[in-house]
């Protein structure tokens, strides 16, 4: 079953956030984030064990437990495992470092063997406060966490955590598995596979604005050819599209910042927010089945939906184009 068959809409919600990532975030906001996403109407919610070392499943299933579980599509991801004893040293998260600070203490374990994968899913399941899930995805099995050492990882998730979850999708535990992953790499060695078949990807931060060139090039064509979706993660390329200063999840480089300065000025110059030029480029794409961008406060999520709902004209795609300011080959709204 493909992802646009299972997925709501277009629109999900992505809860790295509610891991306290970068910052901490009292419960009570947390809790009002997700009730203002289920207000908004969102149906799809996408999580993690690696978010904050199980902060955000725990606080996503809190608000989830009271809602219709027919109503909601939940993801989440394995190839990390919890466990109850507490880190003592500084976590390894490769470029990553840093990233949840301020999420729970546990030490978290990065295994994708098949043992591994059953156990992150039984974990997660007590975590959210659920039966089932809908889609899982192998977390992370790329460079940026693992350098040179990633094509060892993703033999260990091929070996392990695929076949497990081509498993209880046959068995119809589960409806649909993939990668989740920052780097395009892993998703190509995958599709490139003759067996098994992932039903999709969730590609974080390399389909966006200010980075999509290099998915263009090999993987989505690859997607396309094989009737893969794609769920676009990371669509505000951690926040500096949306008003904030990060970029892949370190503090924005000048030549990022001046990028967004010109971008900026096209949305003003149209009179749009830079947000719905965000979203809507993302999905432009024939494989985007959806979006995710992660927020902590209520009043974001309807920014968000506004930001899809809001009509950007022709004009400013055809400016943008004519800027440079993305791939000739991206495809954009209104055919522009």
């Amino acid at each position: 079953m493909s992802l646009k068959e299972i997925l709501p809409g277009p629109l999900g919600f992505g809860t790295a956030p509610l891991g306290n990532m970068f910052r901490a975030i009292p419960d009570e906001e947390a809790r009002a984030t997700v009730e203002a996403a289920w207000d908004q109407g969102v149906r799809f919610f996408d999580t993690a064990p690696f978010y904050g070392a199980g902060l955000a499943e725990t606080r996503l299933g809190e608000v989830l437990a009271a809602k219709p579980r027919d109503s909601y599509v939940l993801s989440t991801k394995v190839g990390r495992v919890v466990l109850d004893e507490h880190e003592t040293a500084a976590r390894d998260l490769g470029e990553k470092g840093g990233l949840f600070e301020h999420g729970n203490p546990n030490k978290i374990v990065h295994e994708w063997t098949a043992e591994a994968t059953e156990r992150s899913i039984e974990d997660s399941l007590r975590r959210l406060g659920t039966d089932r899930l809908d889609v899982v995805w192998v977390h992370d099995i790329a460079q940026d966490f693992h350098g040179d050492q990633w094509l060892g990882k993703f033999e260990e998730a091929r070996t392990g955590a695929f076949r497990v979850l081509s498993r209880l999708r046959d068995e119809g535990v589960i409806r649909a598995w993939g990668l989740g992953v920052n780097r395009t790499e892993p998703i190509e060695l995958t599709l490139a596979l003759d067996e098994p078949r992932p039903d999709g990807f969730l590609l974080a931060g390399r389909y966006t604005l200010l980075d999509h060139g290099h998915a263009l090039q090999r993987l989505l064509p690859m997607a396309q050819e094989q009737d893969v979706d794609m769920v676009v993660g990371g669509p505000y390329s951690s926040g500096i599209l949306a008003g904030g200063t990060h970029f892949e999840y370190q503090q924005a480089p000048a030549e990022i910042i001046e990028r967004v300065g010109k971008l900026k000025a096209l949305t003003e110059k149209h009179g749009i927010g830079i947000k719905s030029a965000a979203l809507q480029f993302s999905l432009a794409h024939p494989a985007a089945a959806a979006v995710i961008p992660g927020a902590t406060r209520p009043s974001r999520i309807a920014e968000d939906t506004a930001a899809l709902a809001e009509t950007v004209p022709s004009a400013f795609w055809a400016d943008l184009r004519e800027a440079g300011l993305v791939s000739p080959a991206a495809p954009l709204p209104n055919n522009a």
